[in-house]
């Protein structure tokens, strides 16, 4: 009888810890024309979640991101366009700039006139780009281990190479080593443990994520517009990440954004910057610190 508790016991463990303390009930809307599908939990001010290219909003509700926000905050997370139970367009036409209006289109169709913005890797792109194009609709934006991408780094002719590897084998293999740090290169077993698990996820579609990458033309920001952002922002990024460069380079040209560094954290794997308790900590603190009022001058 003590052995059946104690299972119990255990088993209720598992259940809290596994299950959201807030309701997560899938949404879709139609953004243009391509059905978006979407989460929208909690109370408060909201806070939009983009996650990176090849994952999906899971990538927040799976490290108890939602979760931990939805406490104080009114949260939307949804799957990019290409991505996870979204539509999949396979044409680059579809990408780029219309990944970015498709926050607008969402934040119209629930009547937030303003929300917090948050944007992983491609999501972060997206932000940058956001910050330029509907400055009006965000109270701050974070940029986690993304600068945004320059008119240079939006021709990238690795991004071609990158999406025909993707098409082909599910994954890229030069973009997986060029992302991972030195000593932390992913061996050839890894790399095919990852094929074979990306090939077996049916709501991953190569073809559309490769046209997702084709798109990145489309999101190019000149570092003027980006000096030109008033919007409070603030970046975040990991010491071992290969964006730190840039976001170094992007406070340069845009001084009053807040960039913090976090020491042995990369872009994705066992270290990666979305699995960090310091990510969400941060952001709270940076949207508290905008809630303060100026200090008079005398």
């Amino acid at each position: 009888m003590k052995s059946l508790f104690c299972s119990a016991a255990i088993l209720a463990i598992i259940i809290a810890i596994v299950t959201p303390a807030f309701a997560l009930d899938d949404k879709y809307l139609d953004a243009n024309g391509v059905r978006i599908r979407y989460i929208d939990t909690g109370k408060g001010e909201a806070i939009v979640l983009l996650h990176g290219g090849t994952s999906n909003l899971e990538s927040w509700t799976s490290r108890g991101v939602v979760d931990n926000l939805a406490k104080d905050f009114r949260v939307i997370a949804f799957d990019a366009r290409g991505h996870g139970q979204s539509d999949s367009p396979r044409e680059p036409s579809a990408y780029g700039r219309q990944q970015a209006l498709d926050v607008v289109r969402i934040l119209d169709a629930l009547k937030i006139n303003r929300a917090h913005i948050v944007g992983f890797s491609l999501g972060g792109s997206t932000v940058a780009q956001l910050l330029t194009l509907h400055p009006e609709r965000f109270l701050t934006g974070v940029q986690v281990a993304a600068a945004g991408r320059s008119p240079k780094e939006a021709n990238d002719p690795r991004i071609e190479t990158e999406a025909a590897e993707i098409a082909k084998d599910c994954i890229s293999r030069s973009r997986v080593m060029r992302q991972a740090p030195e000593g932390m290169k992913p061996t050839e077993e890894e790399i095919q443990k990852r094929i074979a698990a990306c090939r077996a996820n049916k709501s991953f579609d190569p073809l559309a994520v490769a046209a997702s990458l084709r798109g990145y033309r489309d999101q190019a920001v000149t570092p003027e517009q980006m000096a030109a952002v008033k919007v409070p922002t603030l970046g975040i990024v990991g010491t071992l990440d290969h964006t730190l460069k840039a976001m170094q380079q992007l406070k340069v040209i845009r001084p009053g954004m807040k960039l913090v560094l976090l020491e042995g954290v990369s872009h994705t794997g066992t270290t990666g910057i979305q699995g960090r308790p310091e990510l969400v900590a941060e952001i709270r603190t940076f949207i508290a610190e905008q809630r303060k009022p100026a200090t008079a001058g005398y």
